[in-house]
């Protein structure tokens, strides 16, 4: 007999050897079995427990704490977010007090409501002061905004070139805000220019004028 042979009878006597095993077993007294038919039977039971416990648990387990996980992450890019603010909080309120006191010199470069009438005078007198002749110097109607309003004037003069583009500066240069738009202007005879724009001057509202602005908004948000 070869050593093949020998190696083929031997597995088969260790097959027959382990049916034999399993066999006949008693349900009632599995401590009598066999070692190869407790050893099946315990991984058996384990394998069955992981399972179990994997379906009914562990994989909800798993998944919390996956939920966890990018709770925590986002908690601690919050966390960072807040530190940074934090550190730079006295950068941040050097720039907001800053932006009052350029807030505050904007806002005084608007007249209230009683120097208006000195303003429209200004603006008449610096076309004057060049020179020029109005035929319209007309103001609209205002209209108002958050805490400014907003006063169209035509404006329609005539004169020469040079002294056009004087009143323009004289405009621009004023303490206070006016703006000139809608340009038009138009050659007449002897060289003389008509000149026809609207010009946009501003002044802040009084605390009476915002509250009955916000409050006609609010009655407007309503009927809404």
């Amino acid at each position: 007999m070869g050593i093949k042979e020998s190696l083929e009878n031997l597995r088969t006597l260790d097959v027959q050897s382990l049916l034999r095993d399993f066999r006949g077993l008693d349900p009632n007294d599995p401590g009598q079995w066999p070692l190869a038919p407790r050893v099946a039977t315990l991984l058996a039971i384990f394998f069955a427990i992981v399972v179990g416990g994997w379906w009914f648990d562990w994989s909800d387990q798993l998944g919390l704490l996956e939920t966890k996980e990018r709770e925590e992450a986002t908690l601690k890019e919050d966390w960072v977010g807040k530190k940074r603010q934090a550190v730079n909080l006295p950068e941040y309120r050097r720039q907001l007090s800053e932006i009052d006191r350029q807030f505050g010199a904007l806002l005084k470069q608007l007249p209230n409501r009683s120097e208006m009438e000195s303003l429209l005078a200004d603006i008449n007198q610096a076309g004057l002061g060049r020179g020029l002749q109005f035929e319209l110097f007309k103001p609209g109607t205002e209209v108002m905004k958050d805490f400014y309003a907003e006063l169209p004037i035509a404006v329609r003069v005539t004169g020469s070139y040079h002294d056009l583009g004087e009143f323009v500066g004289d405009a621009a240069q004023m303490p206070r805000i006016v703006t000139l738009n809608d340009i038009a202007i138009e050659t007449q005879k002897d060289g003389v220019l008509k000149f026809d724009a609207t010009a946009m001057t501003y002044r802040y509202l009084d605390d009476e004028e915002v509250a009955r602005l916000r409050k006609e908004k609010a009655k407007e948000k309503a009927g809404k």
